[in-house]
């Protein structure tokens, strides 16, 4: 099982960035898949969730309105599209991904069974 994150950089505040989290090993359409980030000295934060099979989507009240999750079964990738980006944005993004806790408390990462090894978003001019 693994999960491969990646499409972080540096950007300008106001502009854009797609995260991927490329999954193998597993079936992402039937598992709950997480965006999290984590920014220097600070806590785990749960950014966003789709959901296994029906693919409800959950988002953080920080990022709503400007991040979008999404999944293409076909690639077994979940995306992250990350608009408007503003400094306080800036953290290591991971996607992770559980099956055992499926549809119990998405921003939770401790009920999360895999994750990826992240990728750097910074947002700075």
């Amino acid at each position: 099982v693994q999960l491969q994150a990646s499409g972080g950089g540096l950007v300008q505040p106001g502009g854009s960035l797609r995260l991927s989290c490329a999954a193998s090993g597993f079936t992402v359409m039937y598992n709950d898949i997480g965006w999290f980030r984590q920014a220097p000295g600070k806590e785990r934060e749960g950014v966003s969730c789709i959901s296994s099979l029906a693919g409800s989507t959950s988002v953080a009240d920080s990022v709503k309105g400007r991040f979008t999750i999404s999944r293409d079964n076909a690639k077994n990738t979940v995306y992250l599209q990350m608009t408007s980006l503003k400094p306080e944005d800036t953290a290591v993004y991971f996607c992770a991904a559980r099956y055992r806790y499926r549809g119990s408390r998405w921003y939770d990462p401790k009920s999360y069974e895999y994750w990826g090894q992240g990728t750097q978003v910074t947002v700075s001019s």
